[in-house]
């Protein structure tokens, strides 16, 4: 009896600009964390809403590159029963993103004194709450992309 297997295949070039796109994503994410912790005058307050317009557009970048590869496709096709939650993880793209543009606002907004009933706490805690759910969304596919390698070579047994 003959059994057909998929290999799941890797693209180096791909690992590759994801390995420097994450290792950017990291940093900002990072950079802003540390800013936000100390947020406090106009001079912090307009390098936050710089950051988190870098952060914005790289995290944009991140999510595109995810999809215009289709990181998760080999996967999936390799493992069919986990594509329920690699959509699940893909469809939290364009909501994590969301969130990130209206923290951008948020900052815009408080350095142009557009919003007096927001201050720099609520875009700290705002941001802390972003980057909690960001933070889960990343582990999650890590182990969604983990366990589909596993049960590609056998290991997951």
């Amino acid at each position: 009896m003959v059994t057909a297997q998929r290999t799941l295949t890797i693209n180096a070039a791909f690992l590759q600009e994801i390995k420097e796109d994450n290792r950017e994503l990291r940093h900002l994410l990072d950079e802003s964390a540390a800013l936000m912790e100390r947020l406090r005058g106009a001079i912090e307050l307009r390098r936050a809403a710089e950051m988190l317009e870098k952060l914005r557009d790289q995290l944009g970048m991140h999510f595109s590159l995810e999809e215009a590869y289709g990181y998760f496709d080999d996967a999936i096709d390799v493992a069919p029963r986990l594509s329920r939650k690699a959509e699940e993880l893909r469809s939290q793209h364009p909501q994590l993103f969301l969130a990130l543009c209206e923290l951008v606002e948020e900052a815009e907004q408080l350095v142009y004194h557009e919003r007096p009933s927001v201050d720099a706490g609520d875009l700290s805690r705002g941001f802390t709450r972003f980057l909690r759910q960001l933070q889960q969304h990343e582990a999650q596919e890590d182990a969604l992309i983990i366990r589909s390698l596993n049960e590609e070579i056998g290991g997951g047994d």
